[in-house]
């Protein structure tokens, strides 16, 4: 399928896969941290770890041979996760705001230890975004099906920017 968003959640797998690598990118790298933290069972924890070795997302380092023992650690395909994340983050943190809820983490700058949020970026002028308008064009890399996803959606999108623009 030409989808980015498919590649990912391939690799990802499901909600356990998300979890995981939420917990790795925070720097828990052992088993038993990583099961108490999702409080996932251990067939679907082991199942998991896994499939995201094989998506190359993650490596499986030993770290005492007496018994046998292994970390987990992000890859760079499993670093770049993290911008991922830091958007369901945001997300999250916006509906638990609509439920007069704090948010449970943060992101800070290390130096100035100010609040970090994603923002769009023209990728010609490299500055913020002027416009926050998205709109949605088919790529170079578009099959028949997503050029239909894109056009077939576009009419709605349109009228639902009309209808917020109100």
């Amino acid at each position: 399928m030409a989808c980015s968003i498919a590649k990912v959640m391939a690799a990802l797998g499901d909600r356990w896969g998300i979890l995981v690598m939420r917990d790795l990118l925070l720097g828990l790298t052992r088993y038993d941290d990583l099961r108490r933290s999702t409080g996932v069972t251990n067939a679907t924890l082991s199942d998991r770890l896994k499939s995201l070795e094989q998506a190359g997302l993650i490596e499986r380092r030993r770290y005492q041979e007496r018994p046998e023992r292994y970390e987990y650690l992000p890859t760079g395909r499993g670093r770049d996760l993290a911008l991922l994340m830091q958007a369901m983050v945001q997300i999250g943190d916006k509906w638990r705001r609509e439920e007069e809820l704090e948010p449970p983490l943060r992101f800070v700058g290390a130096g100035s230890g100010n609040g970090l949020k994603l923002a769009l970026v023209d990728e010609d002028q490299e500055g913020l975004a002027a416009e926050p308008e998205i709109r949605i064009v088919a790529g170079p890399g578009a099959d028949e099906l997503m050029r239909w996803r894109v056009e077939l959606g576009r009419d709605e999108r349109g009228a639902r920017r009309a209808a917020t623009a109100d």
